[in-house]
């Protein structure tokens, strides 16, 4: 016979059909039941009183780059994990550029799964790499479970991740079409890039001139194209620029099989608010103007934009140099994204269901994690309570990623997360962390 479990009851509790007050009946590791509030706690079950605290799904974050093995002094699956669970994520997916080796062979997913196991707090999956000549290990790759491949269409950053040429693009399109795999895509165009002026200061209006509207918006152009080709399933990552979404909601109504996401610090942060020399700013794509910002919530609004996941992207403080020409690219972002995008929600007028909707549910979906993503009968048992109303400011040495570097330094933010549960077990209550109990995931449809 099965443990009787334990109820958590709020008077917000986030289900796929709106907010409301629930009892939730978890038996082991999976939901077995959301009650009414008032619904009698089963014999022997124990009962976790939420009171006004908000139960939501466990976020699922698509767009994390740990960077271990290799660069662990950046990153590393322990510290990376304890972030994404002090910020509500249950379960993250890892990029697979950025460590050593990058996760473009199945030989190499298995030393990035080594490297992980036994250390993560919350699950993890991966995600695989298509890299010029590297067509004929997607297929072993998505049969040794990765949820599916990224690629550059502009360089990377990294020597080691190089990005694929139009034809290159092409082949690896008809490859994943034909086991429909899905490709994620950075869609930034070499082109416009290479036109562009060479960033090079402290000035931040000099770094956004050298990465261009136009550079996304040809590179999207080009990759649906491709996608309708091939008729293969495409993702775009890290959307910053709203000049692109007509005409991604025009692929979409054609029935190209297209997903976008964007990112806390797009949805967030302006152009206009970035000091010059301050390089813990600097992302590519970049972080555009206010009126670009508001096109992509009305993205979001309007369901041409999918997701919303944090494309942590973080290196030690050295690197973080104030020549914006120099610094590493990347916003360290995984343990704010929750209140980020709540805070600067609830000011346009959103709720937190749409929040659960962008940074759990749909990433979920866009994966394949059928068990994440919803508080609802049968699902994994996975939760963030979160006091929404409470306020903190963020000090950077207070966060769990291993650097202490992030753009959020001094902002003050709504949503506390006060537990985080994993598959029925708290593993997170006010800042205390349980022992690491996460797993890692294959792909299994």
């Amino acid at each position: 016979m099965p443990e009787p479990g334990v109820v958590l009851r709020s008077a917000r509790v986030l289900t796929p059909g709106g907010p409301r007050p629930a009892a939730v009946h978890v038996v082991g590791e999976r939901i077995e039941a959301v009650l009414g509030h008032d619904a009698a706690v089963p014999p022997g079950v124990r009962l976790v009183e939420l009171g006004e605290q908000a139960l939501l799904p466990g976020l699922v974050d698509t767009h994390v780059h740990v960077n271990d093995p290799g660069r662990s002094e950046w990153e590393g699956f322990a510290s990376a994990t304890r972030a994404a669970a002090a910020g509500g994520v249950t379960t993250l997916v890892d990029m697979p550029l950025n460590s050593l080796p990058p996760t473009t062979t199945a030989a190499h997913l298995r030393t990035k799964q080594d490297s992980a196991r036994g250390r993560v707090q919350i699950d993890v999956g991966f995600w695989g790499g298509a890299v010029p000549g590297n067509t004929a290990a997607l297929r072993p790759l998505h049969r040794a479970g990765v949820f599916g491949f990224k690629c550059f269409l502009s360089p990377s950053g990294v020597e080691e991740f190089p990005p694929l040429a139009p034809a290159e693009l092409d082949a690896a399109l008809a490859e994943t079409a034909a086991f429909d795999g899905l490709m994620i895509v950075h869609a930034e165009d070499p082109g416009q890039l290479a036109g562009a002026p060479e960033p090079s200061g402290g000035r931040y209006a000099d770094f956004l001139a050298s990465r261009p509207r136009d550079a996304e918006h040809r590179a999207v152009s080009r990759l649906i194209a491709a996608a309708e080709r091939a008729g293969a399933r495409v993702h775009v990552l890290h959307l910053s620029s709203g000049e692109v979404l007509p005409e991604i909601a025009a692929a979409r109504r054609r029935g190209t099989r297209l997903t976008v996401e964007t990112c806390p610090h797009f949805l967030t942060l302006t152009a206009e608010e970035v000091p010059d020399g301050a390089t813990e700013f600097k992302c590519c794509p970049p972080i555009r103007e206010a009126a670009n910002q508001d096109a992509l919530w009305q993205g979001l609004a309007e369901g041409w934009i999918d997701c919303v996941v944090s494309d942590h992207s973080p290196s030690t403080a050295a690197l973080k140099t104030a020549d914006f020409g120099t610094a590493w690219g990347g916003i360290s972002s995984l343990q704010l994204g929750l209140p980020a995008v709540w805070t600067a929600a609830r000011a346009r007028g959103f709720g937190l269901a749409d929040v659960a909707r962008w940074m759990s549910t749909a990433p979920a979906a866009l994966a394949g994690l059928h068990r994440k993503g919803a508080v609802e009968a049968g699902r994994d048992a996975d939760f963030v309570v979160l006091a929404p109303e409470r306020r903190f400011t963020v000090d950077p040495h207070r966060l769990h990623h291993r650097n202490p570097v992030t753009a959020y330094a001094g902002k003050e933010l709504y949503g506390v997360v006060t537990q985080t549960w994993l598959r029925g077990r708290r593993i997170l209550a006010d800042g205390e962390f349980a022992e690491p109990t996460g797993r890692l995931l294959e792909r299994t449809d």
